[in-house]
């Protein structure tokens, strides 16, 4: 199977699973019964009962590099404060100049851990840390905070492997009894704790950090996913905002298989800039033109799922093949790699390919994994509604193949798992809004695989932002290496000062 976010998980600092059978019905047991928190309206500490919690002292420790660690205390349930409460990993690196502010970054996933991306990518945010702290946190049920653990790591190498083209009936009830082993491995695991993990409670948790870091209103930096968070702490906290930047947008208006069939269409796009460009290069291991190079690529495919390529104890099969392409999709940099990866492959070497892989899913050498992809799907199916009937999955990948032949099914089918969870989400997919916050800052990428840039534009309409565009492919823009882009940002972030409208970056 083909992890993905909101289908394939996004990385930090890059720039930082014929006629259908009828399917079985859906899990039927073991769900958690209890309402998850639903009340988005803009909580007052003191009205709410979470004083204590806006009023509390981080015990700050030294934990490298300048950074500065700490457990921030939250509520588990905001609509019952008193109750028990959750512990969220932080971190700081103090500004180094006349301190301003703090700029509370948060990479994407959802799964990825803000904490690792903050002190990893400290340098990518080295226009603003001489007046700003660099914070960040580990949302609830990533890394540091409690996180989501679901299956073992072997179980985890069954579970991505699931078939991510599932044309038979036989695959498909091994698609659906894999996902159902993960939900019920998730809800073994974690129990009640899932019903609060969803976007709208770290939102909550994102203003009392602001809070914590001595600022009355927030600045902000998104990628990805970390759109999503932004743009629901703006519904929530409209007016605690003092610059909100959201780069590679999430639209919030979708459910998660219509999101799904989008960002599809997304990387296929980007698979086509791919092959022509790797054409271009008069050294393409798979033809020598666009056409010839999109053959040459199906017929590797196609080899790799009849014959896996066997990789020291592991292997690179049909789910391992698509999604190391996709995870070098993110970024046009890795463009070079993929094409040595792929001459590789074609002779019998699956290593460059699986290594992609494993970045996508964080599995590491030792056989171990990150939570990402288990917080992923966690966070995912609360956040927003899926549906229940699993027909509708396979509809929508008949309707989508031809335009995304590579990637409809591997993206889609991995949705299958939100039908089956237990806990029902949060919010119904809806436009967001943001009524008394200042202008904020939309940043789009014409050809980003995993946030297209349709949602970009959605995504700045909804809350009457700006949008600026940076024409080409890889996954947002601000990491991009375009100067053009940094300097609207820095403007913005530094300044408040916005983009002219209209303006595009090349």
């Amino acid at each position: 199977m083909v992890a993905a976010a909101v289908a394939f998980a996004a990385a930090a600092c890059t720039s930082s699973g014929s006629t259908p059978t009828p399917l079985p019905s859906p899990l039927a047991s073991g769900s958690v019964s209890t309402s998850p928190t639903t009340d988005t309206s803009t909580p007052t500490p003191a009205a709410a009962g979470l004083t204590k919690f806006y009023a509390q002292h981080l015990s700050w420790q030294s934990c490298g590099h300048g950074f500065r660690c700490a457990t921030m205390t939250v509520p588990l349930d905001y609509s019952h404060p008193s109750g028990p409460t959750l512990g969220v990993a932080v971190t700081m690196h103090p500004a180094t100049g006349s301190r301003r502010g703090a700029l509370i970054v948060n990479p994407g996933g959802p799964g990825a851990s803000g904490v690792d991306f903050a002190q990893y990518c400290y340098a990518c945010f080295g226009a603003f840390t001489n007046h700003y702290d660099l914070a960040s946190f580990d949302p609830r049920g990533v890394a540091r905070t409690r996180a989501v653990r679901c299956l073992s790591p072997a179980e985890l190498d069954e579970f991505f492997d699931l078939p991510p083209y599932p044309d038979t009936a036989a695959q498909r009830a091994q698609l659906i009894a894999g996902d159902k082993k993960f939900v019920q491995g998730c809800l073994r695991r974690n129990g009640s704790y899932l019903r609060h993990i969803g976007t709208i409670d770290s939102a909550r948790d994102m203003d009392v950090f602001r809070a914590l870091l001595g600022d009355s209103k927030l600045t902000y930096y998104g990628a990805s996913y970390g759109t999503y968070l932004g743009a629901k702490y703006a519904q929530l906290f409209p007016t605690h905002i003092r610059a909100l930047v959201l780069d590679g947008a999430v639209d919030p208006a979708q459910d998660n298989l219509t999101g799904a069939a989008v960002q599809a269409s997304g990387f296929e796009t980007d698979l086509a800039d791919f092959l022509r460009n790797c054409a271009a290069t008069g050294s393409c291991p798979l033809g020598d033109t666009s056409a010839a190079a999109r053959r040459g690529f199906d017929d590797l495919q196609a080899r790799i799922a009849a014959h896996p390529e066997q990789v020291g104890s592991r292997r690179l099969g049909p789910a391992e093949f698509i999604g190391g392409v996709a995870q070098a999709m993110y970024a046009t940099s890795t463009w070079g790699d993929l094409r040595s990866a792929l001459r590789k492959a074609e002779n019998g070497d699956g290593s460059g390919v699986l290594a992609f892989f494993d970045e996508l899913v964080e599995r590491h050498k030792d056989g171990t994994y990150s939570n990402l992809q288990e917080a992923f799907n966690a966070i995912s199916c609360i956040d927003r509604q899926s549906p229940k009937d699993l027909s509708a999955y396979q509809d929508s990948v008949r309707e989508h193949a031809k335009e995304s032949p590579h990637f409809a099914a591997p993206i889609i089918y991995p949705s299958y798992v939100c039908a089956l969870w237990p806990v029902p989400p949060v919010e119904q997919a809806h436009p967001v809004s943001a009524p008394g916050a200042p202008p904020i800052l939309v940043v789009g990428t014409t050809h980003d695989p995993a946030t297209p840039y349709s949602w970009s534009q959605a995504l700045a309409a909804q809350l009457h932002g700006r949008l600026l565009t940076r024409e080409g492919a890889g996954h947002t823009a601000f990491f991009s290496g375009n100067e053009c882009i940094a300097q609207y940002i820095d403007n913005y972030v530094l300044s408040l000062r916005l983009p002219a409208a209209g303006a595009r970056c090349t």
